[in-house]
């Protein structure tokens, strides 16, 4: 058995064979998981071919651990959840590709395996984004200096969002609500506001990690309209 898997882990299989209402899997290191019906999909199912055939590729999740026993579910592997898997699955793939690329295949299966006795694969290159002589530790220096090319060249351009909104005061202090409103507002934020026109202004911000720089202008966008219903001004939001 694998120690490595628990229960309510998310993991990619490939449907091995179907017998009567059980679709039996194998998972990882080819160790084997089963599915009932009933953990397919919600509703009634009237050919379990529709949703796996042998050979497919799925993402399900770890119900219950018994001995050698892994049994799954598909219907309860949330959208989220299987995205984030596969954008891991993917990395992983093209992480390995680039010591392939470099070293042979045959030379870079002996150093994945040293790599991953001491990390995960995806774990290793952040790791040598940061500090490259790692690497040197398990390749030569002069393939190393490759790898490292290579990652150089493939870096993620930095991710912009942007949004337009509608800000204004009837108050005879208005400029001065308004300032203290944007001000207020961006006070904690790593956003950006710019003037446009009349009223409108646009808060923009830029950075690595979508998901973080998306929570950052929700939370920004939050703040100017909670203020905004405070001092009692118009705030809306323009369709980007």
């Amino acid at each position: 058995m694998n120690y490595d898997l628990e229960e309510g882990q998310i993991v990619l299989c490939t449907v091995d064979k179907i017998l009567g209402t059980t679709v039996f899997v194998k998972i990882q290191d080819n160790l084997e998981g089963t599915i009932t019906t009933s953990e397919i999909s919600p509703g009634r199912i009237r050919n379990l071919r529709d949703y796996v055939i042998p050979g497919k590729k799925i993402v399900c999740k770890i119900l219950k651990i018994h001995g050698e026993k892994i049994y799954l579910s598909l219907r309860r592997v949330k959208q989220n959840e299987k995205k984030e898997l596969l954008d891991k699955v993917s990395k992983e793939k093209s992480y390995k590709a680039i010591l392939k690329t470099v070293l042979g295949s045959d030379e870079s299966k002996p150093i994945i395996e040293n790599i991953t006795q001491d990390y995960s694969i995806i774990e290793f290159f952040e790791i040598i984004k940061e500090n490259p002589k790692i690497l040197e530790k398990y390749t030569k220096k002069a393939d190393s200096e490759k790898i490292l090319k290579i990652l150089d060249s493939k870096k993620e351009k930095p991710k912009k969002i942007k949004q337009i909104f509608r800000l204004s005061s009837s108050s005879p202090e208005g400029i001065k609500i308004v300032k203290n409103i944007l001000k207020e507002s961006c006070k904690d934020s790593k956003c950006d506001i710019s003037y446009l026109a009349a009223g409108k202004y646009n808060l923009s911000i830029t950075g690595q990690d979508f998901k973080g720089i998306k929570s950052e202008v929700n939370s920004t966008l939050n703040s100017l309209e909670k203020f905004a219903k405070k001092e009692h001004c118009e705030f809306s939001l323009e369709k980007n």
